[in-house]
């Protein structure tokens, strides 16, 4: 049997009715709830088919998955130079006339890691931790650098590239290799350690690789129906374990604040070459919960649907020319869904601190993901776009 990832909650009880029935892993997230969900994510190396057995009947063991690869949502060239507009994202969700900052607000952002030299993040507390091994989080690709600057990075020489500047504390999970590679284990790893850690709001612009998958075991000789079907029943099982590791963050919040989750939609469609080359939102983006993002381009007629960007989104953010912190100090610019998310995971801090300036009782995760979905405008984009490819519509800053 492949080694397997194990999602256990370590605060689970049980009923207090000694004749109450309840769901092995079933999560309470009612307001009655009386204990914190404490997550722990392992990895059982090639267990027996008795030790599967084993697994499942664990009462701590909310859910059990193959491990399955990662890899960066990685960007598309862009050609644009900074004596164009650089700060266009800003202006387009409206941050730049935002009375708010994301002051008071935790961040999370699992990516490639970050350069935490780079005069961007000067003031911000970084809390960084490598999922990839012994490493320090010290970024190499530069793609979580740039994310991180578009969530929460200060102006550079005069260009404001950070949506929710006013953030001073940010995790920083390096959960991609240098080369872009990954594993399962280590985002639910990642997330399990940013909501432990009181991230409010988590960006994420990677995916899990169904098709690197079946040609890794392609290669290892398996028939190719075999590869794909057990490709597939990896990516079944991810799925169900993402959905259960978004329920009991959704039951932390009767403890707490609880965390709004946001992940890219993916560069896999060619509209450049046919309109209906649509490749849909995958994983993590697809999960129960998580504000699934596409990307927008500025455009004549309003804003226009990148041809890249993957459909069914929940949200659309700025994600073409967008500049941001360059890793060894500067700027550029990068396209794709990688620079979208991170326009919304800002936004979400922006709504966090406005809720938080309105309410005596406490915000929530859910009470900030719903005014996030409510204010979208879906009025501002060209006659082309199909609300599929758009979700709600643009995300808004308060």
């Amino acid at each position: 049997m492949r080694d397997l990832i194990v999602l256990r909650n370590l605060g689970a009880r049980q009923t207090s009715e000694p004749f109450g029935e309840r769901r092995r892993g079933e999560v309470d997230i009612s307001a009655q709830a009386t204990s914190v969900p404490e997550l722990r994510v392992n990895v059982e190396t090639n267990p027996s088919k008795a030790g599967f057995r084993d697994l499942v009947r664990d009462p701590e063991v909310v859910s059990v998955a193959p491990l399955m690869p990662l890899a960066l949502i990685r960007p598309l060239e862009s050609q644009a130079s900074a004596a164009g507009d650089a700060s266009w994202g800003i202006a387009a969700v409206g941050a730049d006339k935002s009375s708010f900052t994301g002051q008071g607000v935790t961040v999370a952002v699992l990516d490639t890691g970050i350069d935490s030299s780079h005069p961007a993040f000067a003031g911000v507390e970084l809390v960084t931790r490598d999922f990839t091994g012994p490493g320090d989080g010290r970024d190499v690709a530069g793609h979580g650098t740039h994310c991180c600057g578009t969530v929460f990075g200060r102006d550079i020489d005069g260009v404001r590239i950070g949506v929710a500047r006013g953030v001073r504390r940010a995790l920083i999970g390096k959960v991609l290799a240098d080369n872009g590679s990954g594993s399962s284990e280590a985002l639910f790893s990642a997330m399990t350690w940013a909501a432990e850690n009181g991230a409010q709001v988590i960006s994420m612009s990677l995916g899990f690789d169904f098709p690197g998958l079946v040609a890794r075991l392609t290669a290892a000789d398996w028939p190719a129906d075999l590869a794909t079907s057990s490709a597939l029943e990896a990516y079944r099982a991810n799925l169900r374990m993402f959905d259960s590791l978004m329920r009991m963050l959704q039951a932390r919040e009767a403890f707490g604040s609880g965390t709004v989750v946001v992940a890219a939609s993916g560069n896999e469609s060619r509209r450049d070459l046919r309109p209906d080359y649509e490749i849909a939102a995958s994983l993590p983006a697809a999960a129960e919960d998580v504000i699934s993002v596409g990307a927008v381009a500025p455009g004549q007629d309003g804003f226009g649907i990148g041809s890249f960007s993957n459909t069914f989104p929940q949200l659309a953010a700025p994600g073409v020319d967008i500049f941001s912190a360059r890793v060894g100090g500067g700027l550029h610019a990068l396209t794709g869904t990688s620079m979208a998310a991170p326009h919304v995971a800002g936004v979400a801090a922006l709504w966090w601190e406005a809720l938080a300036s309105r309410s005596f009782g406490g915000v929530s995760a859910r009470a900030v993901a719903a005014r996030l979905l409510a204010t979208a405008r879906p009025d501002v984009f060209g006659p082309d776009v199909d609300q599929p490819d758009r979700g709600e519509g643009l995300v808004t800053a308060p």
